[in-house]
């Protein structure tokens, strides 16, 4: 069965037929992982785009980040189950930015789809993407939702200002456009994966080696009441990693905030000379001003301090050789749940070890 859109799967045989791989970070995905991986049987057996280009997913790697539930249990069956499906066991939970480059990285496919366990994201929409991409010779497609996402007011209202304040202040890329769901060229992303740094934020570091990037529309699916697993100072920690991955434009910020201050103090300085020159009353009436001129600098020099802290324990971090992730063996094949002795071999039980009294 192969999977069309209004153009004759026929035509679209004699052309070349791309190869997708699939990256899934899988932190909670015991309930919907497994029909995510079904929506995508289809396209396992050959597919064609509502332009023509034929594809085939080659390859879905799930990736496997530590989460709180048995996702573990589900992944295993899935990849006992379907040829296509493959693990990558991450030693601990490294956070879906670094879990999606793991998966990156062990890619082959001439295009990388990645998206989320979580059923949101829907596969029909692949071929859309794929035209977007060669349409607009584009190097990143990303989703763009017509619809509003499942999230209260308040966080999707943050989510945009905090994005758009990106593109405006640190020269970004249109921020807004981020999306879990998007599709990159595979060469570009097996080589961003090579020397992708900890803490990068996966996006930013897209927006570093292409310049042609595309969105194409598609909908958000009910995420079927289940919660988020981004706190709020989860998602903070997000948009500080964007501030701190998107270059040295926040050390240049500060080095503008001294400026300023230094600029007012000069203004405030000749503003005392002038004053004591045509014999004002220079008393102590100014003590509030002054007090809250104090506080004012005092509160820029110490967050200058802590911005330009973030930036050296960044460099620190990858100096150190911290790891971005770690990929390890299946954690079944080292401690498995049956243990290595067997059903009916208990610990103490048959022939005494050499030392014991028999």
């Amino acid at each position: 069965m192969i999977a069309s859109g209004p153009v004759d799967a026929a035509a679209a045989q004699n052309a070349t037929e791309y190869t997708l791989s699939v990256v899934i970070p899988v932190y909670q995905g015991e309930r919907t992982l497994t029909a995510v991986v079904e929506e995508l049987l289809p396209y396992a057996r050959g597919a064609v785009t509502p332009g023509g280009v034929a594809y085939r997913v080659t390859e879905v790697i799930l990736v496997h980040d530590n989460g709180p539930d048995h996702s573990d249990a589900v992944m295993r069956a899935l990849e006992a189950q379907h040829p296509f499906v493959s693990i990558l066991w991450l030693s601990r939970n490294f956070g879906q930015h670094a879990a999606t480059i793991a998966g990156m990285a062990a890619s082959t496919g001439r295009w990388i789809l990645t998206m989320d366990e979580d059923g949101q994201h829907d596969p029909a929409s692949i071929g859309d993407f794929l035209d977007t991409a060669i349409r607009e010779r584009a190097g990143v497609v990303y989703a763009r939702f017509t619809n509003e996402r499942p999230h209260g007011l308040f966080r999707s209202a943050a989510s945009k200002s905090s994005k758009r304040m990106l593109g405006a202040v640190f020269t970004l890329p249109d921020a807004t456009q981020f999306q879990s769901y998007r599709l990159v060229r595979g060469d570009v992303g097996r080589k961003l994966a090579g020397f992708a740094a900890t803490g990068v934020y996966l996006d930013v570091a897209l927006s570093w080696v292409t310049n042609r990037v595309a969105t194409s529309p598609t909908v958000l699916r009910s995420d079927d009441g289940r919660v988020s697993g981004y706190s709020l100072a989860g998602l903070f920690a997000y948009f500080w990693r964007m501030v701190l991955t998107s270059g040295t434009t926040g050390l240049r910020l500060v080095s503008v905030l001294g400026g300023i201050l230094a600029l007012i103090g000069l203004v405030i300085a000749i503003y005392v000379v002038v004053s004591l020159l045509a014999g004002s009353n220079t008393g102590a009436e100014g003590w509030a001003s002054l007090i809250v001129v104090v506080l004012l600098c005092s509160g820029a020099i110490l967050v200058s301090l802590g911005v330009i802290a973030e930036y050296i324990g960044v460099s620190v971090n990858v100096s150190m050789g911290r790891p971005l992730y770690l990929v390890v063996d299946n954690p079944e094949t080292i401690m498995p749940e049956t243990g290595e002795m067997g059903e009916t071999e208990q610990p103490g039980s048959g022939e005494p070890e050499e030392g014991q009294n028999a």
